[in-house]
């Protein structure tokens, strides 16, 4: 090993960052008879992401680039890693690889302000961070950076906007960060070089295997490269980490490739099996990286070839969906104070001109819509022709379930939070306080068990329902996940389907709970919103989902349980 290398090794585990030519081979010489594309560096002082850095990157253009069609992209952290320029001048000259530009970015620094100050490293906050920052980053401040540059015979550049045409690599914080920036948007990059990647505790990074194997599957190809000898201290184990995002990667059915080794946290092996991996990440190429199948839980639910479908938009904030026996589903604009329905065509038509501001809705036994009006602070039930009647006043709630008896559960968020039942006859009284954020409610398929969100948590409490309507043996049953930038899982509204699962509006998704309360797999929605959610269609097999501004339908194997039909027994968990 060289001595720079040995130095920016311990300088790697000492934490104080990372040199690209810490990753970088002996200098290979350039083979004569292989057109050379050329390389340009800039400085980029001008994120409003990542505020008051200053970091260089470098701009490969290979010699057969044509401005007439955008090239495809390959961006990489921490500079100019692997001899990629050189490996780029063969591949791209052996037809190996598309027409690629690469962009080369180094970490940002924040410069100190004073004589004898020292700068801000932002190295392991940019790379080492989980959550889209850093993606945000580079497709809206970097790349766009990159397309007002020139080549140096007045070429433009143009880059393609695809993410299947992307691939983005890095090696240890570098390589998490080229994860994480694929994972968080795989419209934009599809295609990941993972080395001695810091998959450990460091910001969160130790979580991926976890989110591999819950999150329904993305469409990436990834190569992994590790050695046995790579760091183990007080963030984790590099090597056992590694192994464990192949086997996660392998499970939810990725395209995934490997090249272990023996060596420690150094480049040496990286960059020899940099050219192999490149070509292994681009083959079959325009053809699109595809998605796995995710776990046996996973595939119970969703049907292949069925995606999420845009129902309408153009809302100001949708909630409340539910349907009424027909399968026809009813949902709210709250700030317009709107109901809309959806017919079994698809059609969208305005139900109510002025829904008083509601929010949570259901429909009962007895066919009417019953709604808590935020806005008067009452619960409402309409008729079919709209018309309301006044259920209970005094309640500004949130979201309600109406039982097979008629009696009604509400929640109210609050200080304090509550949870209020109204009986068949009006009498409504509280039956449970103290949650955080009381949010939405649903019952088991045998209506024996009261559920509610608590918002500002990460939990689902269970409640069993005694004979007077009353509940006891409170829990905080279900654990549901929490995205590394929240503090709460944001658990909204819910539902149940036949089989007793458990459907939770979150911050990450749709959380699916089996009915001993763990999560089984997550579904994110295309816009990445989801406030509440419910099965709708003429078999109940579609599930409809208030996202923000837009209503999204898809269509799954499960069929769901309506609490306004007699209550049934479902099947037993699996323990």
């Amino acid at each position: 090993m060289s001595l720079l290398r040995a130095v920016t090794a311990l300088a790697a585990i000492l934490g104080s960052g990372a040199i690209a030519a810490a990753f970088a081979d002996d200098a290979k010489p350039p083979q004569a008879s292989i057109p050379k594309g050329e390389t340009t560096k800039y400085t980029f002082d001008r994120s409003k992401i990542f505020p008051g850095t200053t970091r260089d990157y470098w701009i490969y253009v290979p010699k057969q680039y044509d401005p007439a069609k955008p090239a495809c992209v390959h961006v990489n952290q921490d500079g100019i890693q692997f001899h990629a320029p050189d490996v780029f001048d063969e591949l791209i000259a052996n037809k190996e690889m598309p027409v690629t530009i690469g962009v080369f970015i180094t970490p940002g620094r924040v410069k100190a302000n004073a004589p004898g100050a020292l700068d801000r490293f932002n190295r392991s906050f940019e790379y080492d961070g989980l959550g889209d920052g850093y993606a945000r980053f580079v497709l809206d401040e970097i790349l766009p950076d990159v397309e007002t540059k020139t080549t140096k015979d007045g070429r433009p550049i143009r880059l393609s906007h695809d993410g299947n045409d992307r691939a983005i690599s890095g090696s240890s914080s570098g390589a998490i960060c080229a994860f994480t920036a694929a994972w968080e948007r795989p419209d934009a990059f599809r295609r990941v070089f993972s080395s001695i990647g810091t998959y450990v505790g460091f910001r969160g990074g130790d979580g991926y295997p976890k989110w591999i194997r819950l999150f329904e599957p993305k469409p990436l190809r990834v190569f992994l490269q590790d050695g046995s000898a790579d760091l183990n201290i007080y963030g984790g184990d590099w090597w056992m980490a590694n192994q464990t995002m192949e086997r996660a990667l392998t499970f939810a059915g990725y395209e995934v490739n490997h090249e272990w080794g023996t060596l420690g946290h150094e480049g040496s092996h990286a960059t020899k099996i940099f050219p192999a991996a490149v070509k292994w990440l681009w083959k079959d190429w325009p053809a699109a990286v595809k998605a796995g199948g995710g776990s046996q839980q996973l595939r119970e639910i969703v049907i292949p070839g069925e995606d999420w479908k845009l129902v309408a938009q153009g809302y100001k904030f949708t909630e409340g969906p539910i349907a009424n026996s027909k399968g026809e589903v009813f949902f709210n604009d709250i700030p317009n104070s709107k109901t809309y329905k959806i017919g079994l065509d698809g059609a969208v038509s305005e139900f109510l001109a002025d829904s008083k501001r509601a929010n949570g809705q259901a429909f009962g036994p007895d066919g009417k819509l019953y709604a808590v009006a935020t806005g008067s602070g009452r619960v409402l039930a309409y008729d079919s022709e709209g018309k309301p009647t006044t259920l209970a006043e005094g309640i500004k709630g949130n979201d309600l379930v109406v039982r097979h008896d008629g009696s009604i559960y509400a929640t109210e968020p609050g200080e304090p939070s509550k949870v209020w039942r109204i009986a068949p006859g009006g009498e409504k009284k509280v039956v449970d306080a103290g949650l955080k954020y009381s949010n939405g409610i649903a019952l088991s398929p045998d209506q024996s068990l009261l559920y509610v969100a608590d918002f500002k948590s990460h939990w689902v409490y269970s409640y069993q329902i005694q004979q007077d309507g009353t509940l006891a043996h409170k829990q905080k049953f279900y654990y549901l996940h929490v995205p590394d930038n929240a503090d709460d899982a944001g658990a909204d509204g819910m539902r149940v389907d036949r089989d007793g699962r458990l459907y939770v509006a979150t911050r990450l998704g749709i959380q699916i709970c089996d009915q001993a309360g763990r999560v089984n797999c997550i579904i994110p929605t295309p816009n990445g919103k989801v406030a509440n959610l419910c099965f709708g269609g003429e078999k109940f097999d579609v599930i409809y989902a208030t996202c923000g501004e837009r209503v999204y339908k898809r269509k799954v194997k499960p069929t769901g349980a309506n609490a306004f039909e007699a209550p049934f027994k479902p099947r037993a968990p699996r323990l």
